[in-house]
């Protein structure tokens, strides 16, 4: 159980960080303006970085450690289920939001931050899938 407990911790924590830079934090690099903004792109990387990265470490070993040790409590696929969107997620993060974090980096570009908001709600809704699917584990385990 104390496995479960930490992934839904993990989970929900990513879901709860990724909500606020969906709703709150990108929309705002408009109002970073130019002159500043490659300055504040590079800032925003290394530090979100050392917010996001324990919990997405924590949360990518947890997931795959539930199935040494809890699949037979909540269920083969409650864990694959997790195991997807988690891919999913990653797949997002490393085809999408990364490449336009790279290209934002030259300078704020209204079109790119655009299109970041929009792809990063294929992160946001499976965060926030994940941390109802963590949630449900915990409650089948029970």
């Amino acid at each position: 159980m104390t496995l479960l407990l930490i992934h839904l911790v993990a989970t929900t924590a990513m879901a709860g960080l990724i909500w606020f830079v969906q709703v709150v934090h990108y929309p705002l690099f408009a109002a970073v303006g130019s002159d500043g903004f490659a300055a504040y792109e590079a800032d925003h990387q290394r530090l979100t970085s050392y917010v996001v990265g324990p919990f997405m470490a924590v949360e990518g070993v947890s997931a795959l450690l539930l199935a040494a040790t809890e699949a037979d409590a909540v269920g083969w696929p409650l864990i694959l289920a997790g195991w997807v969107l988690l891919a999913v997620i990653h797949a997002s993060t490393v085809l999408l939001q990364v490449p336009a974090h790279g290209q934002l980096s030259n300078g704020y570009d209204q079109r790119i931050a655009d299109r970041l908001v929009k792809t990063n709600w294929i992160r946001t809704i499976g965060w926030s899938t994940r941390a109802v699917l963590a949630a449900v584990m915990v409650a089948a385990a029970g």
